[in-house]
């Protein structure tokens, strides 16, 4: 086995929050490995919950090097059966659906398929708002995001460790 192999996955949190749907959003992720926790959010103005749950995924995988195998968390089915399931039917229909529709939020999947293929991942789907911490902690910052944004209305992301 190499050294690779070997490595702990990084445990990455991700949830989305939307008040009104669409309606201002935000997603927050808490990325926790054995010696410390970080913590990203972000916001939009008018987006939908779906979307948020997407960039949350989007931006934890990004946040890590490709190097480090990670456990990916979120209370979202969407997100889980997408990534997992989904994407291949997609593609294979043309970015269509079994009804012949096409994909909503495509752009944000794209991004999602192609930050997952450089990593190896695992996809957890944890009940949201069932008192789970980390998944509490990640809806935290995505309803921080939204309340910084709509308080000084600049769509503020950051970071904090």
């Amino acid at each position: 086995m190499t050294a690779l192999a070997d490595q702990k996955a990084l445990a990455l949190f991700t949830d989305g929050a939307c008040r009104g749907n669409p309606g201002p959003g935000g997603w927050g992720v808490l990325i926790r490995d054995d010696s410390q926790e970080t913590e990203l959010f972000g916001s939009e103005r008018h987006t939908t919950n779906n979307r948020m749950e997407l960039v949350a995924a989007i931006r934890a995988l990004e946040a890590v090097s490709p190097e480090h195998p990670v456990a990916v968390y979120t209370d979202s089915q969407y997100v889980r059966n997408g990534v997992t399931q989904w994407i291949p039917k997609w593609k294979a229909n043309g970015w269509r659906t079994a009804a012949k529709k096409p994909v909503k939020n495509q752009d944000l999947w794209k991004q999602l398929e192609s930050a997952a293929e450089r990593r190896r991942v695992s996809w957890h789907w944890v009940r949201g708002h069932s008192g789970h911490p980390e998944n509490e902690r990640a809806d935290a910052l995505a309803n921080r995001a939204i309340d910084l944004m709509l308080a000084d209305d600049t769509g503020v992301g950051g970071t904090t460790e």
